[in-house]
């Protein structure tokens, strides 16, 4: 090997060793808090907590523990609970004012968000909207429900038949934990619960694996959501959602193609039915004249 083949060698090995060393001295540097890496640990869980103004009995060991899973599987599944963020400050406000006027706790907006996500969905069992309603109960308590209009997907009145539900459920069973509960399992069957195992607590009931979860995953989500920058989470509303300002159109007629009125006013089908979901078809026939308010974002 020539001098110079052996000195291009050194010099070129020189450089890799180098560069290796600033790149791993790079890495030592600790990354703004945005950047660092997460790390997963366990959480210290809160001496206190309540749900709906009822405090959990947290010595008792196995409620510590079923709390404890909640909090863990609810942190660190990241993705959706930034999710839930972002659309608790589009929906929360208008949740919270409603609840408010109902006289039904403020934690119950966390009911909605472990329901749904705040999401339009239908569940297997035929339950839907961000309230996840089931047809038989909105009927009894006023919601139009149809092939063309579904009030189901109506937050603010779907909202306030969830108040309804829940305030029937605190008075018949005696506390908000259990009416929680009962928005999972039904009243019936919640008392049958509470009349076989001789107790009147939530937390003493024997109960199936959903229902059981249920009030647990509630004050988990409340818990994190109150307490981000204590389970890593740098958020600020201000990367929330938000609704856009709207004109209300407000119609007493039968519409033959709401796609056809949409364009007439402005808008377009798909932005239609975003912002009014309880439209479900492309038609209505209103044969009983009823009012409607219909949401146009404004231009």
């Amino acid at each position: 090997m020539s001098h110079k083949i052996l000195y291009s060698t050194l010099l070129v090995a020189t450089l890799v060793v180098t560069t290796l060393f600033f790149t791993s001295a790079e890495t030592d540097i600790d990354h703004p808090l945005e950047v660092r890496p997460s790390t997963v640990k366990p959480f210290a869980l809160p001496t206190t907590l309540s749900v709906a103004g009822e405090p959990m009995p947290l010595e008792d060991l196995d409620v510590a523990e079923r709390l404890d899973r909640e909090i863990l599987v609810n942190t660190y599944w990241q993705s959706n609970n930034l999710l839930m963020l972002k659309r608790s400050t589009k929906w929360f406000p208008m949740i919270e004012r409603i609840l408010k006027q109902e006289g039904v706790p403020d934690d119950f907006k966390y009911l909605a968000l472990i329901e749904s996500g705040l999401q339009n969905i239908v569940s297997p069992a035929g339950a839907a909207g961000p309230w996840q309603i089931m047809k038989a109960t909105g009927k009894e308590n006023g919601l139009e429900i149809d092939n063309e209009i579904d009030e189901r997907y109506h937050m603010e009145k779907a909202t306030r038949v969830a108040c309804a539900y829940l305030k029937e459920a605190n008075q018949r069973l005696g506390s908000w934990t259990l009416a929680a509960a009962s928005y999972n399992m039904g009243m019936a069957g919640t008392e049958r619960r509470l009349e076989e195992q001789k107790v009147d607590s939530y937390y003493d009931l024997r109960l199936n694996s959903e229902t059981g979860r249920y009030v647990y995953r509630i004050a988990a989500v409340k818990y994190i959501h109150e307490h981000l920058e204590d389970f890593g989470y740098v958020y600020h509303p201000s990367a929330g959602y938000q609704l856009p300002d709207f004109d209300t159109i407000t119609i007493s007629t039968p519409i033959e193609n709401w796609i056809d009125w949409s364009i007439e006013h402005h808008t377009n089908y798909k932005l239609l039915r975003t912002y009014n979901p309880w439209i479900r078809g492309t038609k209505n026939t209103n044969s009983s004249n009823k009012t409607y308010h219909i949401l146009v974002p404004k231009k």
